[in-house]
């Protein structure tokens, strides 16, 4: 299969993809006897033949290793200091390096490989292949802190968020909790609980997507089988509904569907109102006696306001009470007073009378 220049010498041993790049440009790289200067050329090794500097390059066969990280064992490839890196572990004379990192003072599963294609699915954040760790930390953190860790806080790189949490065991000052991570970045198990203001005591990875570390001893490692590598980029299978994190865009609509809810009944209920307001108007029988019993009381409304009218005539002609006498005596009375106060009387000529 074919693939860029670089990364086959990469994988060959001739030094890191930058350190290849430069060994092309200098053109010191050979593909079947021609010279070669320009980058992201492909080749496929296995009918071509590649020289660097004369010398022929092998066909480095694909090694897999899980190795168990003790602590102070650092994750690099280099180490100006020499102090003891995790690749000297092992005993091989091909070139070889880890997949992802785990800082000096943590311990567990690294795999260690020269497959950048399967190094590339493990690390890169798009494939959300899951690690697992297991962490004791000082003191007790609740539940409602644990899945604030969940829905995500802000680091310095950005947006950061566990997938999975599950409480082992709680001792006495402290607490061991199970995490699930599906991306890597710096020290991020140790900087997420410390926003919640717990310190990490101990720290072990224990599995890589569904494969999970057993049997290895502390500095020791062992190759992989076939089977075992499938499992690395296969998410295991969970019990129960995890908790979902939700961003900030994702809670808005959230709380815009809610409302939405509550609205929706309202309006219902308005609109059961009005169609029991038409149903009284209308000429369908309804179970209460039908269109008669609406006519009925049409008619009993129109009878009703004749006879008041009937009243106000029968009040002005009829006879009239002695309290309706003095009210309206009162109100006669205080008419004239404000006309007279209103108008200044005027003498045309006669006496006052």
């Amino acid at each position: 299969m074919p693939e860029r220049l670089q990364k086959i010498l990469a994988e060959g041993g001739f030094g890191s993809r930058r350190e290849c790049e430069s060994l092309i440009q200098e053109g010191r790289v050979e593909i079947d006897r021609e010279v070669v200067t320009k980058l992201g050329t492909k080749v496929d090794p296995e009918t071509q033949q590649i020289r660097v500097d004369g010398q022929r390059l092998k066909i480095a066969t694909k090694k897999y290793f899980a190795v168990n990280k003790p602590r102070g064992v650092l994750s690099t490839s280099k180490d100006p200091s020499g102090r003891p890196r995790v690749i000297d572990l092992i005993s091989t004379d091909q070139r070889i390096y880890t997949v992802g990192r785990l800082d000096k003072d943590s311990e567990g599963l690294i795999i260690v490989t020269n497959d950048g294609e399967l190094a590339n699915k493990l690390t890169h954040p798009k494939y959300g292949i899951e690690k697992t760790y297991l962490i004791q930390v000082e003191g007790h953190p609740t539940r409602e802190q644990m899945e604030s860790l969940v829905s995500g806080v802000y680091l310095a790189e950005g947006f950061v968020q566990i997938k999975h949490f599950q409480f082992k065991r709680k001792q006495k000052h402290t607490t061991e909790i199970e995490i699930v991570l599906d991306e890597g970045r710096n020290r991020e198990v140790r900087r997420l609980l410390a926003r919640i203001g717990h310190k990490v005591l101990f720290l072990r990875r224990i599995a890589v997507g569904s494969f999970v570390m057993e049997g290895i001893p502390f500095g020791g490692n062992r190759q992989l089988a076939s089977e075992e590598i499938a499992l690395l980029s296969v998410n295991p299978k969970r019990r129960g509904k995890a908790i979902k994190p939700q961003k900030k865009k994702h809670i808005g609509k959230l709380k815009n569907s809610s409302q939405d809810s509550t609205k929706k009944p309202t309006r219902k209920k308005v609109a059961k109102k009005k169609s029991v307001s038409k149903k009284g108007t209308s000429s369908r029988p309804s179970k209460r006696g039908g269109a008669a019993t609406t006519f009925k009381k049409k008619a009993a409304k129109k009878s009703v306001g004749k006879k008041t009218a009937g009243k106000k005539v029968s009040r002005k002609k009829g006879p009239v009470s002695k309290s309706s006498k003095k009210s309206s005596s009162r109100s006669q009375a205080s008419k004239r007073g404000a006309g007279r106060s209103a108008k200044k009387p005027t003498n045309r000529g006669g006496r006052r009378k």
